[in-house]
């Protein structure tokens, strides 16, 4: 689709815009399955608003989002917004991709690695994991100490032990910016490797955090019971979300016309 589509999500005067590039979860696994076959590696975010709020103040984040072969839309605002630009796009978060991802993976004898969390945490959820994914092996659990930096030589170490292992699949869970930074890393020195950050999804799988109820999820208020839950976590976190929406809001109308535009003229 054209670049008139797109919104803005990062001003131009910043640099090149992210595009959410994998529109539907049956589109991004396609994918994924093909990488897994030709042992080709990849790195997968998932754009939400907080994202969008740290790309443009953060060159760092940039640089690591623009590494990344695999962007999907993870929020209800950035489902919303590329709806009201012509683009329509389906809510595909790094959570909700576990499970499927892990299917995937078991099913082709691909080996995973969990990096984040904490010792105990990444070994619940390596058996929660392998118990319900036939085929499935977590061949490897990296817990990086508090204050790790994804840059560092010891971010270069874990890469080596990835390396090592010999998976296939890593999943990150960092939260952001820092998982992306490492993804996109450990994307220079391996490239058999798959990195999908997940954000807490480790943390949901071992029980170790509560993610809102299905219900919840259902009306697009899981912010809400995150907000209510952590307050102190996310209440400055939603309050730049919310003062960047009127911008994309913007954007998303001027990409709208600029298709409908094009279409005319066509």
């Amino acid at each position: 689709m054209a670049d008139t589509m797109q919104v803005e999500w990062i001003p131009a005067s910043q640099g090149e815009n992210v595009t959410v590039n994998m529109p539907t979860l049956s589109d991004l696994l396609a994918d994924i399955k093909r990488h897994f076959e030709e042992r080709e590696g990849f790195c997968l975010a998932t754009l939400n608003l907080d994202h969008v709020v740290k790309l443009r103040s953060d060159q760092a984040f940039r640089k690591a989002y623009a590494a990344h072969s695999h962007i999907t839309a993870d929020g209800n605002p950035i489902v919303w917004l590329s709806k009201l630009a012509g683009k329509p796009v389906s809510l595909v978060s790094g959570a909700d991709l576990i499970a499927p991802l892990a299917q995937l993976a078991g099913s082709m004898k691909v080996p995973v690695a969990l990096l984040g969390s904490d010792e105990e945490t990444l070994r619940t959820a390596a058996r929660k994991l392998e118990a319900q994914h036939e085929g499935l092996t977590v061949a490897i659990c990296i817990a990086p100490p508090f204050g790790f930096d994804p840059t560092s030589e010891l971010a270069e170490t874990y890469v080596s032990q990835l390396q090592e292992a010999d998976v296939g699949l890593c999943l990150v869970a960092l939260g952001a910016p820092k998982q992306e930074l490492f993804a996109s890393h450990a994307m220079r020195t391996v490239n058999r490797i798959g990195f999908v950050s997940i954000g807490a999804g480790i943390d949901f799988i071992a029980g170790t955090q509560t993610r809102a109820p299905v219900f919840v999820r259902l009306i697009a208020a899981e912010w809400l019971w995150r907000l209510a839950t952590n307050p102190k976590r996310f209440a400055g976190r939603y309050a730049a979300c919310f003062l960047v929406l009127p911008s994309l809001f913007v954007s998303a109308l001027k990409a709208r016309r600029a298709n409908n535009h094009g279409k005319a003229e066509s």
